[in-house]
């Protein structure tokens, strides 16, 4: 699977919208809030957003909406890998992403064969509270070496000005909430992130 450097983390359609007409072209919905109703539209609205993008679009959590709305791409943290179909998902012809934080969720994340995997925090992150270290930037390079050519994404506290030094860690993609989402001005900054890591490619 080929991943977009450039990976933000969203939490509703609208954000989408601004992430796409910004110039990202992968994204990820991550719903939490919403009731099950609005979990369908906004799933939709995502979906059709990112075709008429030529954007990937990759859905958190729910798996079994991922199936029956055409959704290509769905993100799995480790709690999900328990009760998820990952036979219907490979039957559907969903790719899956896969959480990580250590040895052991990494082989439990490999035995699954997943078609990229995250690593994190890597540096403190403000957005929840974390029961794991910092992984830092010897944490990629490992974690690069023993999943080969599977893509890897670094999430977790990463702002611009670390985005070279990810990058030349080892992973492939970086993933980012709160440095968009919180920004003064998230289109300027979307730029800023899309230049960026192009510039890093």
């Amino acid at each position: 699977m080929m991943l977009d450097r450039f990976y933000p983390v969203v939490g509703d359609a609208d954000w989408v919208r601004r992430v796409l007409a910004a110039g990202a072209r992968l994204v990820q919905l991550r719903m939490k809030h919403q009731d099950v109703e609005q979990q369908v539209v906004q799933a939709r609205q995502a979906r059709d957003l990112c075709a008429a993008a030529g954007a990937t679009l990759v859905l958190n959590d729910f798996w079994e909406l991922a199936i029956t709305e055409g959704i290509g791409v769905v993100h799995l943290g480790q709690g999900d890998l328990v009760d998820a179909d990952l036979a219907a998902l490979h039957r559907a012809g969903i790719k899956v992403g896969l959480s990580t934080h250590d040895d052991d969720e990494l082989d439990r994340a490999l035995s699954a064969r997943p078609d990229y995997v995250a690593l994190g925090p890597i540096y403190p992150t403000t957005l929840k509270v974390m029961p794991w270290a910092p992984q830092g930037l010897d944490r990629i390079g490992i974690w690069k070496q023993r999943i080969g050519s599977v893509p890897l994404v670094a999430i977790g506290g990463i702002t611009l000005d670390r985005v070279a030094p990810v990058l030349t860690a080892g992973a492939d993609s970086v993933a980012v909430v709160t440095d968009v989402v919180k920004a003064d001005d998230p289109e300027e900054r979307i730029k800023a992130w899309v230049a960026a890591t192009r510039a890093a490619a």
